[in-house]
């Protein structure tokens, strides 16, 4: 009935925005984009005591955070009761929670909440939802001389509060604001590199100089992100966090087989795609995984040599057809061709409808060798996808 109702959902959201099926006609002309949409940088010191690393950023972004909480708040509100009493738990036993968790996270969580002046389980809950509402398009391709690139849109608050006054998401848009780049340093040196929503201290996107590139989209299932979630609060913590093994993998790992290795070994909250890029010609792949094992490693080799592309589908079964970005994204692949990758075509073709969508808040592309990471914020102006 849900899925009924989300399908007649997009079809009159459509309908209503004048779109039909994807055309063929891939965006060109979107790089570069304006100056103004390009996303700030800031430096994490990871020399400095956790609850110290964050301050900056808090700071800054204080304000935005706590819109964005309340936004999130008055959305679980609508669901009387129960959502009243999710509010209530959140806000009196979650916090205490957080202290369950590895370091050096709860002490950064811990200073988060110092500097914001927020309630703790709030920013703990901030940091959860991403574990199950990260709704993507990641593409690593391989130009003729064997350089690599890696380009992700960041789609994100499906079904999390639709404006039908201007046809926009509520989170999406509250979220756009608050992207940065941030510089993980460690004795005065790249580390490496992410984009966050400020006050998210978890990746979700970053790059290692000299080593790999890495973005995690969500997988849907019916053991998903929710049930590991659960399974946190009540006690059982066997699970890392996937934003938090993302930044394990990029701080620890310094090689690409070392990645590979521990993307699919270790046991997780929520079942997702890891997709992971190397320095070497062929280096990328797509780890599908459930919440406690690998179900399988899609190689680049395999997918069509140059270029490997991942949604929030098994790549060995067809997507939903309300939810295709993956023929669009493939064929524009295809049409810009591996002579003329770039930064710039990777961005083009993240920028073509429905690959873009009103869920897109950002656009990066990486380049793992170099380190070199260009994000923009995004926003898909009507006619334009629900997502």
């Amino acid at each position: 009935m849900i899925l009924a109702k989300c399908f007649v959902f997009v079809l009159f959201i459509a309908t209503c925005s004048g779109l039909g099926p994807f055309n063929g006609n891939c965006t060109e002309n979107a790089y570069p984009p304006a100056k103004n949409i390009k996303v700030p940088t800031m430096v994490i010191n990871l020399d400095l005591p956790p609850e110290e690393r964050w301050k900056e950023v808090a700071l800054v972004y204080k304000h935005k955070i706590k819109a964005l909480i309340g936004d999130l708040k008055r959305l679980i509100s609508q669901f009387g009761k129960i959502g009243e009493a999710i509010i209530a738990f959140v806000d009196n036993y979650v916090s205490d929670l957080s202290n369950t968790l590895p370091d050096p996270y709860k002490d950064e969580l811990k200073g988060l909440v110092k500097y914001t002046r927020i309630n703790g389980g709030e920013l703990v809950l901030y940091n959860i939802f991403y574990e199950v509402f990260t709704v993507c398009t990641s593409i690593i391709a391989e130009d003729d001389n064997g350089t690599l690139y890696h380009g992700r849109n960041l789609d994100f608050g499906l079904f999390m509060g639709w404006d039908k006054n201007n046809n926009t998401w509520l989170i999406s848009e509250a979220l756009r604001p608050m992207i940065v780049n941030l510089d993980f340093q460690k004795n005065n040196a790249t580390l490496f590199k992410s984009v966050n929503f400020a006050g998210y201290i978890g990746v979700l996107t970053g790059v290692k100089p000299g080593v790999m590139s890495l973005t995690l989209n969500e997988r849907f299932g019916m053991d998903g992100g929710f049930i590991g979630i659960l399974k946190w609060l009540i006690g059982s913590r066997t699970g890392k966090w996937t934003g938090f093994m993302t930044r394990d993998v990029l701080t620890d790992s310094n090689s690409y087989a070392e990645a590979k290795k521990m993307l699919s070994e270790e046991e997780l909250l929520a079942p997702v795609y890891f997709i992971l890029g190397g320095v070497n010609s062929t280096e990328g792949c797509v780890i599908t995984r459930s919440r406690t094992s690998t179900d399988d490693t899609w190689e680049m080799s395999k997918a069509g040599g140059w270029f490997i592309l991942e949604t929030n589908y098994d790549h060995w079964k067809k997507p939903l057809f309300v939810d295709d970005r993956r023929t669009p994204a493939n064929t524009c692949m295809k049409k810009l061709g591996q002579k003329r990758l770039s930064v710039g075509g990777i961005f083009n073709v993240l920028s073509t409808i429905p690959v873009l969508n009103k869920l897109t808040t950002y656009t990066t592309v990486m380049q793992a060798e170099t380190g070199h990471v260009e994000t923009y914020v995004q926003k898909c102006e009507d006619p334009c996808w629900p997502w």
